[in-house]
């Protein structure tokens, strides 16, 4: 018998067949890293800039992507907002109307009344949330679908936005406005940062607080959270309000943006919002999703609408472009669901599903449990 013979029993010889310790061990920390929900959201972030990068250089440039950094602050706020409302099974299609109007009602007391800027941005956010709350308030105690009561605002809000100046613009605003959005700390637009302020107090707020898990447990079975204690009329209009002093906020770093209070502005951008919480991975049934894909997916839009632009494509490809994505995470959302064995309500999301079913044999109270 031979050295090497002698020092190895059976049982430490690989079987025909196996595969090695450390193989395993990496093909196990690979699929960990699959798994994450907004694995392939980041991945096609970073895929999207790495090819229009290659193809045009000037993508990269710093200026380029400061363009890229205000108009993720912009549409990143309101996803952020509206994705916290779709976790409740619910939908706002009211944010661009909401930042049209308190865009024209900031300005229009600052320029024609004089009131001091940093009052205006305050009323500017309050609006947001009162009307919020009106929303909240109508779906909770009334019960009207939510996709109703915001289409009232998103039509409203535009209205009285033209109709507070005719439809003319509001110029001669505060400089501060501008120097807001336009000064910038170490290169990076202030705007961005606030952006970044916000993104780390929702993930506070959802991830580590019981108010969020509650606001996960209402979209995930609303009737289940109920039983089990949690005030799910508060919590649904929480939501709503948070969505509506987001586009307060917005608002005023709009005005800073173009200089003017223009009553046009907004238009559509909810639909960016909504695309893009749900190519993040937010699901349009409630109960599912985190603010990182939400970030992901709003990051995913912007990078895409400017490279065609750099690329010279025809505009109206943006929109095209915008539709394949989100049918495509639609796709997704549902393609995972299955996978993962959730059922979901029959019906269409967006007017109010009550959230979904829980699994046959599951405790539906230890949704509330901390």
């Amino acid at each position: 018998m031979t050295t090497s013979q002698a020092g190895t029993s059976p049982s430490d010889q690989d079987a025909p067949g196996t595969v090695p310790e450390d193989a395993a061990a990496r093909r196990r920390r690979a699929r960990a890293i699959v798994d994450i929900p907004e694995f392939g959201v980041v991945a096609a972030c970073v895929l999207v800039f790495v090819i229009v990068t290659i193809i045009q250089p000037r993508f990269a440039d710093v200026a380029n992507l400061q363009v890229i950094g205000l108009d993720l602050s912009n549409y990143g706020i309101l996803t952020i907002g509206v994705g916290i409302v779709i976790l409740t099974s619910g939908i706002d299609l009211s944010p661009g109307s909401i930042v049209a109007l308190c865009s024209m009602v900031a300005a229009y007391l600052n320029v024609n009344d004089n009131v001091p800027v940093g009052i205006c941005i305050v009323i500017s956010i309050v609006i947001g949330m009162i009307i919020g709350y009106l929303h909240g308030w109508f779906i909770t105690r009334l019960d009207v679908p939510p996709f109703a009561i915001t289409l009232v605002t998103l039509t409203a809000a535009a209205g009285a936005a033209l109709a507070l100046t005719s439809g003319q613009p509001i110029s001669g605003v505060s400089p501060f406005y501008q120097t807001l959005t336009l000064k910038d700390i170490f290169g990076v637009p202030l705007p961005v940062l606030i952006f970044a302020v916000v993104a780390i107090a929702a993930w506070v707020l959802l991830e580590r607080t019981y108010v969020g898990r509650q606001i996960y447990a209402v979209g995930g079975n609303r009737e289940a959270a109920r039983l089990a204690g949690i005030p799910v009329r508060k919590r649904l209009v929480l939501t709503y309000v948070i969505s509506g002093a987001a586009a307060g906020l917005v608002a005023v770093l709009v005005i800073g943006r173009i200089g003017v209070g223009d009553p046009s502005v907004g238009s559509g951008w909810e639909l960016d919002a909504i695309a893009g919480a749900v190519i993040g991975g937010v699901s349009l049934y409630g109960g599912e999703g985190r603010v990182v894909g939400m970030v992901a997916g709003v990051l995913l839009l912007m990078l895409i609408n400017n490279a065609l632009i750099v690329l010279n494509v025809s505009p109206f490809f943006q929109q095209v472009a915008l539709g394949l994505v989100l049918g495509v995470a639609i796709v997704a959302d549902r393609v995972r669901a299955r996978s993962r064995g959730r059922s979901r309500p029959r019906g269409i999301p967006v007017f109010g599903a009550k959230g979904s079913t829980p699994p046959s044999g599951e405790d539906t109270e230890d949704v509330a449990t901390p």
